[in-house]
């Protein structure tokens, strides 16, 4: 910036310099118009502008500096070359510009509001026998806005959406860059040239899927006069998906005179405004009651049993779930307590027993599967007692039987062995010559 300071001024200034000593000794050497003044002045006057840059809306000092000025006519004229000051006196109608300095070395004007449409070049004019300009070029910075996030189209569940971050306008052009979750998303850069400013843009695309509704994205806008500083737009995906229902069931068994109230959670964007509540094969009771995304049916009765059906739809689909309800009976369970044979061995053995049965009875379950359960309980322990006896009975008949029979058996083998011994003595007797007589008695005896 210095040098350029420097290249602006003093080059200039020099080139003028050289040309106003040149002038001069033309005509001291006679070259020149003998009854011109210039051999009578050792100084030659000279004028030198200055180049600004300034932002958009700012305001914008336009310097003239003069050399060895003696009062001669000092003009300002627009890039347009409409003169702005002649002497220090307004001769355009704008009251943006204002004159602020004018002294033999410097003339100042001020520009208030500045556009890029007073870019160009302010000519500062020196009248002397030779006019002398330079010109002081003014240079016009448009910042970006925050940019703007365009979507081509709407990002459903599955596909891939298009989004594109625009900068409508900055001078220099800006730099766009996009970000998700910190890290930087390449994306597609395109530049449109709009005369004197610039417009800018970049696309990326991206795939979405349910998840991905609600995510965060962001797009920054950086420029060479905004230093460090960025301008962000924030964005968040917008994701259409089809819903998901869901049927909150109630706690706990419903019974006869209970209220039954369901809930139907639905997911799904857009949600789904509208909500059907059905009955599978029946038309809903008379005294259900919707409300929004709750079914309630007070009073309940066995004839209220079946699948109700919650169903809701948006544009990209359509979901249901149900829920089968099974009201029980409200069941009083009687207790009937047997009388007990009055044994001594019954009284000593289980003095409790009626009590303990009663109890049994008495207890009311929490479910009707506990009450089937609790009825069953004795009617089975006796069946299976009594069956057991039986059993056991049939067992020990069995081994009585087969006890005896071995018995009888054996004692028929030995009264058999008996007499075939006796049947040899008698035949022994025979062969001997005994007397058949005497045997025989012998025998029988």
């Amino acid at each position: 910036m210095a040098f350029r300071t420097v290249w602006n001024y003093c080059v200039p200034l020099t080139i003028i310099t050289v040309a106003c000593l040149v002038r001069s000794a033309e005509i001291q050497e006679g070259k020149g118009l003998a009854d011109h003044h210039y051999t009578l002045k050792a100084r030659c006057q000279a004028v030198q502008a200055e180049n600004v840059t300034v932002l958009e809306g700012g305001t914008a000092q336009i310097s003239c500096r003069l050399q060895n000025y003696d009062g001669s006519i000092v003009v300002i004229q627009n890039p347009r070359r409409q003169t702005l000051f002649f002497n220090g006196t307004r001769a355009l109608k704008d009251d943006r510009f204002q004159m602020v300095l004018f002294t033999p070395r410097l003339v100042r004007i001020t520009l208030t509001n500045v556009s890029v449409s007073d870019e160009g070049g302010y000519f500062c004019q020196l009248y002397t026998d030779a006019t002398h300009h330079q010109v002081a070029t003014l240079s016009v910075v448009v910042l970006p806005e925050t940019p703007m996030v365009e979507v081509k189209q709407d990002a459903v569940e599955g596909g891939e959406v298009e989004l594109t971050c625009v900068s409508a306008r900055s001078k220099p052009a800006a730099t766009l860059r996009w970000f998700r979750n910190g890290r930087e998303i390449q994306g597609e850069v395109s530049q449109e040239d709009n005369g004197k400013t610039f417009s800018v843009s970049r696309t990326i695309r991206i795939p979405v899927e349910r998840k991905d509704n609600g995510a965060a994205l962001s797009c920054e806008a950086s420029h060479p006069s905004l230093g460090g500083q960025k301008r962000v737009r924030h964005y968040r995906l917008d994701v259409n998906f089809a819903p998901t229902v869901r049927i909150v069931p109630p706690p706990g068994i419903l019974r006869e005179g209970d209220s039954l109230s369901l809930t139907c959670s639905i997911t799904g964007n857009p949600l789904p405004r509208n909500i059907q509540w059905s009955k599978i094969n029946d038309s809903l009771p008379e005294r259900a009651e919707i409300s929004g995304p709750t079914l309630q049916i007070s009073r309940l009765s066995q004839s209220h049993n079946g699948t109700y059906l919650c169903q809701a739809q948006n544009n990209y689909g359509r979901a249901a779930d149900h829920y089968t309800l099974l009201v029980y009976d409200n069941v009083s369970v009687t207790t009937t307590v047997l009388p007990i044979p009055t044994t001594t061995r019954t009284v000593t053995s289980h003095p409790t027993t009626p009590t303990l049965l009663a109890s049994r009875f008495i207890q009311e379950p929490r479910d009707p599967g506990a009450v089937v359960e609790t009825h069953s309980a004795v009617p089975y322990a006796v069946i299976g007692g009594v069956l057991a006896l039986l059993v056991f009975t049939v067992i020990c008949v069995l081994i009585v039987t087969i006890w005896c029979s071995v018995r009888q058996k054996g004692s028929y083998l030995t009264h058999e062995a008996s007499g075939l011994d006796e049947h040899g003595e008698v035949q022994e007797a025979f062969l001997n010559g005994n007397d058949a007589s005497q045997g025989k008695k012998e025998y029988l005896l």
